[in-house]
Parts: C-alpha cells; structure tokens; sequence
C-alpha cells in the first residue's frame, strides 16, 4: 500500500451538493457570489467527502502569484545548513520573506539533468542565485522562466540581476596585507570548476576558474604579489573541495611544511584561513612570524582568533537580493551591502 489518498475532486464535491463546479469554485474563491445556503450544502458535502478545498498550485495560478521565493544554492542541499557563509546569507534572504509574508523555496543543485526542470517548474514569484559556475545550466534555466532574479557573486549576466563586492579590489587589499614581510607566499582557495577537486597546483591562472568569486578573487591575489615583484607562477594555490576548516587545515599542512614552506598564506573565509592557525598550532610554528594568514568575511571567530580579513555583511546581502527579487527592483550600485572593509590583526605581520 502507498498510504496515499486519492484527492477528492471539486466535480464529486459539486454532484453531492446538487450543484454546478463553478459553484463550487465560487464557494471558495469568491463566497460573497454564493447564496449562504448553497455555500452551506457546499461546505457540508465537501466535509462529508473530505475534500479540502482548491488545491493551492490552482489557485497560485489564477492568482498570478505562489507568494513564495525560489533560492537556488548552486549546492547539494545540506550545503545551506552548514556553510556558515551560506547560513548568513539565507538568513538575510529568511527576514525579507517573513516581512513580506512570503514562503522559502530552497532549491538545491545536484548536478544531475533534473536540476534545470526543478527549476523552471518551481511554484514561485522570483528567483535569488547563491553563487554558481559560469557554465552551470541553472542559470539559463532561471532566465528562461522570465521571472525576477538576482544572482549573487556570479556569474554576472546582462538578462539577471547581480550582487557583490568588488572582489578583486577586496583580494588586493587582504593579500597586500598578509604578503608583507614574506618570501614564499600561498592561497587557500575555493573551487575553480564544478568538479570541485581539492589539490595544490603552482600559479593556477584565475581565468581558468569558472566560478566568478574565485576568478575574481585570485586576479587580486596575484596583483598583491607581483606589485612587489613576485611571479604568480611560483604561488602555490591549494583548492579546497569544500569551505571547511578541517580542509583547510590538512592541506595547510602541505603549503607550511616539505619544498613549498609557505610563510605567508591568504585564504578567501575565515574557515580556511582557522584551518591554517590550527595547522600552525600543531606543528609548532608562530602566527604571523613563521607563517601569516589571512580569511575573509569577519566571521564571529575571526576576532577571537586574532585574523586579518575582509569584511563583508552577507545576510545585508542577502536582505538586498531578496528585496530586489520580490520588488522586482534593481540594486543600487551605492547599496551598503556592496561595501566591504579590510580589518588587521595579529595574524599578519604588520599588525
């Protein structure tokens, strides 16, 4: 047995009262049109069948409206519950929602041919894009429904909305930062492609990544360092799979330590670069004198622990997207969500 019921049909609803559908169907969307005893003998025979009523799906598409928000993480679901970058950027996305009254509709990507259907068949009034690789079909499939749609991070598309900070301009800064006083610098980085495999390659070029946040964020990387002189083709750049500090600490390991000995590592979220501080506690080594580390975001730990980072409010970004999504209005370029600010600690040297 399935333990489903079949629903009960608005048809039978009507032969048991001893009237019309369309009775039946202004009973529910339009009662004033109805005699009370009609709506009456309506509402009983509904009871005694146990039929519910219109199905919400029908009546969001008579209305035009499902009053719900689509979010498309560009992640396996569980993704939304523990990055803690993608937890502060819904919740910004959350309060909109409970202030307009409107429902949450995760919709996550898995990679297989289902992803574009579930998203141009999601019951919703606009879309808000967690940020993606630029090949990922999603984002043709969220245009095609010609529906409202921000896209925070990238990529950047002339047809969708578009959220974020000067990520190259921010990268710059951190790195000049973290790069000072060293010899052999590092990078702790996100994915480059969807395939999403972790490992160190040496000068790993930024337009070969097909995310947009780790494209942009490596060109200001690479600015920092060969403003000074360096080769970007001798920067060691560690992609970690997932943004987790247990990641990035084991692949930490290898930068600090054998023929890289990196001793000075920018990580683009505070997670990674708490990997590196746990991996330098391990193996003995003095934060910033032996290796200096920068993050990004400014999380709540980045204080206690003493990191340089940039700072970033992704739940005001969040509030932004989804406001623009709903409102079907475009974000100001001055929006405060887009400011970001370079904070010095005593992971680096000059702190």
């Amino acid at each position: 047995m399935s333990g489903r019921r079949r629903r009960v049909t608005m048809a039978e609803v009507a032969q048991a009262a001893g009237v019309s559908v369309m009775t039946v169907s202004y009973a529910y969307a339009l009662p004033a049109r109805v005699a009370p005893e009609t709506r009456a003998a309506v509402q009983a025979a509904a009871k005694r069948l146990g039929y519910p009523g219109p199905h919400p799906g029908a009546r969001s598409l008579r209305r035009g409206r499902t009053g719900n928000l689509g979010v498309v993480l560009g992640e396996h679901l569980t993704y939304a519950f523990d990055d803690p970058q993608a937890t502060r950027f819904l919740s910004g996305v959350a309060q909109v929602c409970a202030e307009r009254g409107a429902g949450l509709m995760l919709l996550p990507v898995t990679g297989a041919p289902t992803d574009v259907d579930r998203i141009r068949n999601a019951a919703v009034d606009g879309f808000v894009v967690w940020t993606t690789a630029d090949d990922d079909p999603v984002i043709d499939a969220v245009a095609s429904t010609a529906l409202p749609a921000v896209v925070h991070g990238g990529p950047r598309r002339d047809d969708l909305g578009f959220l974020s900070i000067d990520e190259r301009a921010a990268a710059r800064a951190v790195a000049s930062e973290v790069y000072v006083g060293g010899h052999r610098p590092g990078v702790l980085s996100f994915p480059v492609d969807r395939a999403r495999r972790s490992g160190i390659a040496l000068g790993t070029e930024p337009d070969a990544a097909t995310f947009r946040v780790t494209r942009e964020r490596l060109r200001g990387f690479r600015d920092a360092w060969t403003v000074r002189g360096g080769r970007w083709a001798d920067v060691p750049v560690a992609v970690c799979a997932t943004n987790s500090t247990t990641e990035g600490a084991a692949l930490a390991v290898e930068m600090i330590t054998g023929p890289l000995a990196c001793d000075s590592i920018a990580a683009m979220s505070d997670e990674l670069a708490l990997g590196v501080l746990r991996a330098a506690g391990e193996l003995g080594l003095s934060v910033p004198d032996d290796v200096a580390v920068t993050g990004w975001d400014d999380t709540h730990a980045a204080g206690p622990a003493g990191l340089t980072t940039i700072a970033q409010s992704l739940r005001d970004q969040g509030i932004a997207c989804a406001r623009a999504a709903l409102d079907v209005t475009e974000i100001d370029h001055d929006d405060p969500s887009r400011r970001w600010q370079l904070v010095v600690r005593r992971s680096t040297r000059t702190a």
